[in-house]
């Protein structure tokens, strides 16, 4: 290679080096600084893309949840803190624009934390948060058109939950709230219904602006839930509930529809009750205090007073004591000091323990339990609990309520827990309570457990025996006992689920209620428990409330329950069940009265409703 080529090789290499060196130098030294805030500015925030919630619908195929577009006005969290004013301005505009205060929409849009109390925003704050929805038209085109005075603030159609059927099973259906708050269905089945979730990754600034979207991923609508719900057995029900709690003067109450055989929940009713589509909107802190959230007929806890005699019953057979030998039914039976009394001082004379079950007796089942007592039997709560008491059903719904079954244990424990509590009670009395009579009776219980609690006796066992003392129940549980014992022993865990089908209508899976266990009964014992319950509807406690009821069409078998509580009116049950169509119906009237006054007739009234439905079919 000639002299004059590697000169000119040497030179073309020289400049290309000055160059990159003089732009490395640019980048570096004269731009470098603005190239670190660029980098230091540019970040990327993803934002989740709601997907349509998939509907619930009742085992006919009626929506009870489904889903419609309304016009919706949302908030951007981000673009209120870089106010001024942190955004006041603008939600007190918006505020007058949609007729709502100021503080309603605040919170809202404040984002939950671990010292932020509900409600508040569960979601993303790069997340459009709605604070309402259904708008009227010339609103949203107000606010659309007058952005300046609503910067961060958007109106666009999106799908809510619709509740065709209002109150109707309103704790059972649940709500979806902020994002994240579920309950019932919704929360149970959130899995299924939520679909997939798409994405949106945005590149936002270091103020928290956002600057350009970078990517985007659909979201995958939710599958639907077909539940065992009856609608129409449902409405029958919530008719039922109300009218006998607006008759009695009942402050709550609940009534249960189950398929005796399977488990399946044909209707759950409550009161006091409230329209889910309140979420619909969002709720204020006072609005959410003051929403009755507890599902009475799988949360609510009562004594089951004489619905409870099954199990006694049961128990007694269990122990030896003959079903069909003759016991004598006296007014009063003494344990230890005390004369714990018939209902009203009845003289029933002799019975069979299945007069016992008809007429009610209770001084059979005081006698019963005293015996088992002294002998040292447990045999009263090894049947309660093998009729599924005393724990939760597991049933598909949150928050499940286990009752109680007390025992020598439990009642040690609980004194030993309250004996500092109780033993100054027992000096200083109840001078804040008005009710003096009342306070005088608690004064002195506080004294007698003060000075010897904690011991099971005598009294205890025979308050058990007829769902007292300490005996708690949820309707959902007796329900699922009842069934039992109509079905010939299985215990079932009741689904509220049927099935869950994608949105082109194939099956993803059936929901099957487990069985949990068998009652401890033989096959004898049961036939006579439904042998005799069959006749309590006809001749025995609840025959006022069943006078002139069509039998011969549906054979209601069923026992009424009063249970006693201090200083209130008494908890009202009748729990109940049929061959044909195979259902169990159970009715608790809180404050209700007598059974066979307040529950059984409401249970009557379902039954008429079933006997209607399956005749026009």
């Amino acid at each position: 290679m000639s002299r004059g080529r590697l000169l000119v090789l040497r030179l073309v290499a020289t400049a290309m080096l000055a160059t990159l060196l003089g732009r490395l130098w640019f980048l570096q030294v004269v731009n470098g600084a603005a190239y670190v805030r660029a980098a230091a500015d540019v970040r990327v925030r993803s934002v989740t893309l709601p997907p349509t919630r998939g509907q619930i619908l009742d085992v006919t195929g009626r929506p009870l949840v489904t889903n419609t577009t309304r016009p919706v006005v949302t908030v951007d969290a981000m673009a209120l803190a870089h106010q001024p004013d942190g955004g006041r301005a603008v939600l007190t505009r918006l505020g007058e624009a949609l007729g709502r205060p100021y503080r309603q929409l605040a919170e809202k849009v404040r984002l939950c934390g671990p010292s932020v109390p509900q409600p508040c925003w569960q979601g993303s704050p790069y997340e459009p948060i709605p604070v309402a929805r259904d708008v009227s038209v010339p609103v949203a085109l107000q606010i659309s058109e007058r952005q300046q005075d609503f910067p961060g603030v958007r109106t666009e159609p999106r799908p809510i939950r619709v509740y065709p059927y209002g109150r109707a099973a309103a704790h059972t259906l649940g709500y979806v709230q902020g994002g994240k708050g579920r309950d019932g269905l919704e929360a149970a089945y959130d899995g299924d219904l939520a679909g997939r979730a798409g994405r949106t990754d945005v590149a936002v600034d270091n103020t928290g602006r956002v600057t350009r979207t970078i990517r985007e991923e659909p979201p995958v609508p939710g599958d639907t839930l077909v539940t065992s719900i009856d609608a129409r057995v449902q409405a029958i029900a919530e008719q039922a509930l109300g009218r006998a709690l607006a008759s009695g003067g009942g402050s709550s109450g609940a009534a249960v529809v189950l398929e005796s055989a399977t488990g399946r929940v044909v209707a759950l009713a409550g009161r006091p009750a409230y329209d889910p589509s309140v979420w619909t909107d969002g709720v204020t802190a006072r609005e959410y205090r003051a929403l009755p959230l507890l599902s009475q007929a799988v949360q609510g806890e009562w004594a089951p007073g004489s619905t409870w005699k099954v199990t006694s019953a049961a128990a007694a057979a269990a122990a030896g004591y003959g079903l069909g030998a003759t016991y004598d039914c006296p007014p009063g039976y003494t344990v230890g000091d005390r004369v714990f009394r018939n209902f009203a001082g009845a003289d029933l004379g002799p019975m069979t323990m299945h007069g016992a079950l008809v007429q009610s007796c209770d001084t059979i089942f005081y006698r019963l339990a005293d015996r088992l007592w002294q002998r040292g039997s447990d045999a009263l709560q090894r049947t309660a609990r093998g009729f599924g008491f005393g724990r939760p059903t597991g049933v598909d719904l949150p928050g499940e309520a286990a009752g109680a079954v007390p025992d020598a244990a439990s009642k040690r424990a609980q004194w030993r827990a309250t004996r500092a509590e109780t033993c100054r009670r027992s000096r200083q009395g109840y001078p804040e309570m008005g009710d003096r009579a009342r306070a005088a009776y608690l004064t002195e219980l506080a004294r007698e457990n003060c000075r010897g609690g904690g011991v099971w006796r005598g009294g205890d066992a025979a308050n058990f025996a007829i769902g007292q003392g300490g005996v708690l129940v949820t309707p959902l549980q007796l329900a699922r006992a009842y069934a039992a014992v109509a079905n010939g022993g299985t215990l079932h865990s009741p689904r509220v689920g049927l099935k869950v089908v994608r949105p082109g209508g194939t099956t993803v899976r059936t929901i099957t209620p487990p069985v949990t266990g068998r009652l401890p009964a033989s096959d004898t014992t049961l036939r006579f428990l439904r042998q005799a319950l069959g006749q309590v509807p006809r001749t025995g406690t609840a025959a006022g409330a069943f006078k002139g009821f069509p039998f011969g069409r549906i054979a209601v078998a069923g026992k009424t329950g009063t249970a006693e509580s201090f200083g209130r009116r008494d908890t009202s049950w009748f729990a109940s069940f049929a061959p044909d169509p195979g259902y169990t119906v159970v009715v608790v009237l809180s404050e209700g009265g007598r059974g066979a006054e307040g529950a059984a007739p409401a249970a009557r009234a379902i039954w008429e409703g079933i006997l209607g439905l399956r005749e026009r079919r």
